[in-house]
């Protein structure tokens, strides 16, 4: 379907990419993974022929037509939704607009290109193009009287959903999606992920959503060394294969048999998991015939994110009585909040609003007044919060040691050996710890607040949005991190496995009330009867 071959991409001095060669086959989806800055982007801005590659070449069977999600959301604003999603075929598109110039100028010299057009538009299942787009917006929640509105007038995560149509618009043979969760909300996401589930074409992702690629990836393409190494199954299959690895090469003097034994266990754990997917009986005959030898250690460094209490919390957390907020503009965002918070609970903060969420924690940390109600911290707990906006802790033009050293409180912990420790668990070694905190990328940015985090051993934790900007090894050790701690967490988050792996309680803030239950993530999302509830909270006019 696809091919690479003798790919090489140099920027300088710095090789990207040296002598890659792989194939994208039909019928399986390709997670893309790597290390920030390792080129997953780029990689696949040189599939659709956004850059040149140094050398080598990309080879798209004669015939078939490649879609890529846009990532300029604003490329579409003067033209309507609608025609948004049917421009992604641009093949039919063209013939389509064509048709409609011919006939606006019709003449008996064009009646014979118009038949000709109309013969291949037929063929393309053009008639059925606006209707085959209506359904895929509705699809992905966009109402009917949004179709015919300009993309300049919509909501910004509306957008995010009407390109996401676009790209999947027509049944290309190959799809390319750089980080397609971005701004969507869960019901969205698992609807995308039902859908390249049942896919039959070929299917290419770049995705910190490791619940999303483990929900859609028949194989892990790995770029690690300036190479690409392809392998089966999932991202969590190539996490824990990859760590096996780690293991067995630590384990010099372990017999070859034992380690082929730990592994065969291993990939019958892993095959008989993947009963439910369309391609489980033949990724189950790739797993079987994986080799010892196939599985190779990654060069992944992990941060060592460890939270630690200074002092254990009493039972008395957090209370929070009739609390509700609005917007600037009025907009009532949440009311009746009551809570009052256990000592160990690991709750999840949820509002289809986001400003909610964010108005949420900004009056628990004092940064706001809420519009009505009371709380009160339990006298024996310590609070750190990590905001969805750190920009405003990022303003000095200091060094990373003397950025941290702000947060110390003692004498020891203003020693510069004492900071580096901390900035070393985070991946800020040597020189890097040098480095100007104005310069650093958004991932760097909340790798420096997790330190900051880690120095103040609060027993409480506050999280808004923490995962953006991180990529999937910081992601999976801050994962580790909170599975772990003693204290108590409060936390919103996109990530899936995040919030269904720490989560033991669900809080919903909604315009009408309160939902508050001692359930999974996945549990609370799959109840019906609090489905048509939250439905209900969201749709009461205010």
């Amino acid at each position: 379907m696809l091919s690479v071959s003798n790919l090489s991409v140099q920027f300088g001095k710095r090789i990207l990419f040296d002598e890659v060669n792989v194939s994208f086959t039909q019928g399986n989806c390709y997670g893309i993974i790597g290390a920030n800055g390792a080129g997953k982007s780029t990689f696949l801005k040189i599939l659709s022929g956004e850059i040149d590659p140094t050398s080598g070449s990309v080879n798209l069977e004669p015939g078939r037509r490649m879609s890529v999600l846009e990532q300029n959301h604003n490329a579409y604003d003067d033209i309507p939704v609608l025609e948004t999603v049917v421009m992604g075929n641009k093949p039919l598109y063209n013939i389509k607009k064509e048709i409609d110039a011919l006939y606006a100028d019709y003449s008996d010299e064009n009646a014979d290109r118009i038949g000709e057009l109309q013969v291949t538009f037929e063929e393309m299942n053009g008639w059925n193009a606006d209707s085959d787009a209506a359904t895929l917006l509705s699809n992905l929640g966009i109402p009917e009287v949004l179709h015919y509105t300009l993309m300049s007038e919509i909501d910004s995560k509306l957008k995010v959903r009407v390109l996401l149509a676009q790209a999947l618009f027509g049944n290309p043979d190959v799809l390319i999606m750089d980080e397609p969760t971005n701004d969507l909300d869960y019901e969205t996401i698992t609807w995308l992920e039902n859908f390249l589930a049942s896919y039959d074409n070929t299917v290419i992702v770049v995705s910190h959503d490791r619940h999303f690629l483990d929900a859609v990836c028949t194989n892990i393409a790995d770029i690690d060394f300036g190479k690409m190494n392809s392998f089966s199954g999932n991202y969590s299959f190539w996490y824990e294969s990859s760590q096996l690895a780690a293991r067995q090469r630590a384990q010099q003097n372990k017999k070859a048999e034992d380690k082929a034994k730990e592994l065969q266990e291993f990939i019958q754990r892993f095959s008989a998991n993947v009963a439910k997917s369309k391609q489980a009986t033949s990724r189950k005959k790739m797993l079987e015939k994986l080799k010892i030898e196939d599985i190779k250690p990654s060069s992944r460094r992990y941060p060592a994110i460890i939270f630690d209490q200074e002092r254990e919390a009493g039972d008395q957390i957090l209370n929070i009585e009739n609390l509700s907020a609005r917007s600037e503009d009025g907009e009532l965002l949440f009311q009746n909040l009551n809570l009052n918070l256990a000592k160990g609970d690991k709750v999840a903060i949820l509002s289809r609003d986001s400003r909610a969420t964010t108005a949420f924690y900004e009056i628990i940390n004092g940064k706001r007044k809420a519009d009505s109600g009371k709380f009160h911290w339990g006298i024996t707990t310590t609070q750190s919060y990590l905001p969805a906006d750190n920009s405003h802790y990022f303003n000095e033009n200091l060094n990373l040691v003397d950025w941290l050293r702000q947060w110390a409180k003692t004498e020891e912990e203003r020693e510069e050996v004492f900071i580096r420790g901390f900035l070393g668990k985070m991946l800020f070694s040597g020189e890097e710890a040098l480095k100007k905190c104005t310069v650093l990328s958004g991932g760097e940015k909340v790798r420096c607040m997790l330190s900051r985090m880690m120095m103040l051993r609060a027993n409480v934790l506050m999280l808004d949005e923490p995962t953006n900007h991180l990529d999937l090894e910081s992601i999976t050790a801050f994962n580790n991190s909170l599975k772990n701690f003693k204290g108590t967490v409060l936390f919103t988050t996109h990530d899936h496995q995040f919030a269904q792996t720490v989560a033991n309680r669900i809080v919903e803030l909604t315009p009408k009330d309160t939902i508050d239950r001692y359930l999974t993530f996945d549990e609370y999302m799959s109840d019906k009867a609090i489905r048509e509830q939250r439905d209900k909270m969201y749709a009461i006019p205010v």
